[in-house]
Order: structure tokens, then sequence, then C-alpha cells
């Protein structure tokens, strides 16, 4: 039986993404509120990222942690925004 569709999708190219001003100037340690959706809001603070800012762990208040890319659709906003 033959197989269908790309065999080789491995080798396809990823697709680019950039974080948005906010991100780019985020800096462990800061003070941030995470906008999950309108209406749903998380406080917290930057605990690490990628040297590119396109990846984000955010400590939140209250315990855990959450890993955050650019791409997900998420705000990280500064605490006083």
């Amino acid at each position: 039986m033959a197989r269908s569709g790309n065999r080789h999708s491995d080798e396809q190219p990823l697709r680019r993404v950039a974080p948005d001003e906010r991100w780019q100037n985020l800096r462990q340690g800061d003070r941030v509120r995470v906008r999950l959706a309108p209406g749903h809001e998380a406080g917290g603070f930057v605990d690490a990222l990628t040297t590119d800012h396109t990846t984000v762990w955010v400590a939140l208040d209250g315990g855990g942690r959450t890993l955050l890319h650019c791409s997900d659709g998420v705000e990280i906003l500064p605490h006083g925004a």
C-alpha cells in the first residue's frame, strides 16, 4: 500500500516567530501579569527566559510556574500596566 502525504515533513522549515516589544523588554525578576484570555489573568514574576525572548517561565503568585511561548497567543504585561 502506498503512503500518502509528505514523507519528508521533518525537513520542512519551521515558521519563524518573533516576540512583540513587551516580550523583548522582559527581564528575569520582573513582576508581570499574564493575560491568558480576556478576563483571565494571573500575576507572577519572570523566573527565566530564553536569550531570544520567545520563551518565558513565569512563577505564578500562589505557587507553580508556567512556560509560555510568544506564539501561544498569551500576553505578558508589566505589573503596573
